[in-house]
């Protein structure tokens, strides 16, 4: 099974213990898409190295390849406050990405 987290677990491995799911959706605004893919295949491998990041994902449409999914299961609250506040989310996430968007929406969950 492919590895998507910092330390090199399975899925599987990654949600025993539950966490917070945080789940987003971007959309980037019109002629866009590209640039803001480009930010996140910059951004992702930093996010996947956090040490609260337990499972890190981000997929293109295939439809419509101006929306973004993330998939991100963090082992508490406090790990997602840091993922917040790393400068690769300040530099990359606040500086570059949310300008290019048009929609952003995020929603978080526990674990069942």
């Amino acid at each position: 099974m492919s590895q998507y987290a910092t330390n090199r677990q399975t899925v599987g491995e990654a949600v025993s213990g539950g966490g917070l799911l945080v789940v987003a959706q971007w959309e980037a605004k019109e002629g866009e898409a590209d640039k803001v893919a480009g930010i996140l295949d910059r951004f992702l491998p930093e996010a996947q190295r956090e040490p609260g990041a337990k499972l890190f994902l981000i997929g293109r449409s295939k439809d419509k390849p101006a929306q973004f999914l993330f998939y991100e299961l963090f082992a508490d609250e406090a790990a997602f406050k840091a993922h917040q506040e790393s400068a690769h989310f300040k530099n990359f996430i606040a500086g570059e990405a949310l300008p290019l968007l048009a929609k952003r929406e995020r929603a978080q969950y526990v674990l069942l």
